[in-house]
């Protein structure tokens, strides 16, 4: 099958002539790239399925307004981080402590052996510890934080997508880092002190 922006487009115009097929090809091309995007906004794996379907929908019913300007992945993407910041807003996340075994990766894994059995806790601890961290930030703190860090889009790009002067995006990526670190200092301090009480208990 063939891929990229030419294709896309020639799906949409076949969704638009009537072939709804045409739109699910689009959906399975790019649900599980944005997965992972709207998991680290929300924290939470249904939510973000939840959310995913949404924009979708929204993507489908609103499917005359697109106008080409831009890839169909980053309208979508755009369509899911509102949705994510627009729903985060109305509740502050609170930060989990808890293993979540549900949740996806929100980062790639170390460069392990695949032979060291240890790993595969190394990077669901990992990848928990970071979440929990993100979870805890400002949504539009979170927001920058994973667009620039985790999707590697351009200040530029951010800008657009969130409507706000370039300058306001790196003020709230310099903030987010700050407190991300210091987040994830408090959470391995605090989880090695909880290791050390559970090894010395009876």
């Amino acid at each position: 099958m063939m891929s990229g922006c030419d294709d896309d487009k020639s799906l949409i115009d076949a969704c638009r002539a009537g072939n709804t097929e045409a739109f699910g090809v689009l959906v399975t091309r790019y649900q599980d790239r944005l997965y992972p995007t709207i998991f680290r906004l929300t924290g939470c794996a249904d939510e973000a399925r939840d959310l995913l379907q949404d924009a979708f929908l929204r993507a489908f019913e609103k499917l005359d307004r697109f106008q080409g300007e831009s890839s169909f992945y980053t309208w979508i993407y755009r369509i899911a981080v509102n949705l994510a910041l627009s729903g985060r807003r109305r509740r502050r996340p609170v930060l989990r402590l808890n293993l979540d075994s549900g949740s996806a990766p929100i980062d790639p894994p170390y460069d392990v052996a695949e032979s060291d059995p240890s790993a595969p806790l190394q990077r669901a601890e990992r990848d928990r510890l970071i979440q929990d961290a993100l979870n805890a930030l400002a949504a539009d703190h979170r927001a920058v934080v994973v667009m620039k860090e985790f999707d590697g889009l351009q200040y530029e790009e951010i800008a657009a997508m969130l409507e706000v002067p370039i300058g306001t995006v790196r003020s709230r990526l310099h903030r987010a880092r700050c407190e991300l670190r210091d987040r994830l200092r408090s959470l391995v301090d605090e989880d090695v002190h909880l290791r050390q009480s559970s090894q010395h208990s009876p």
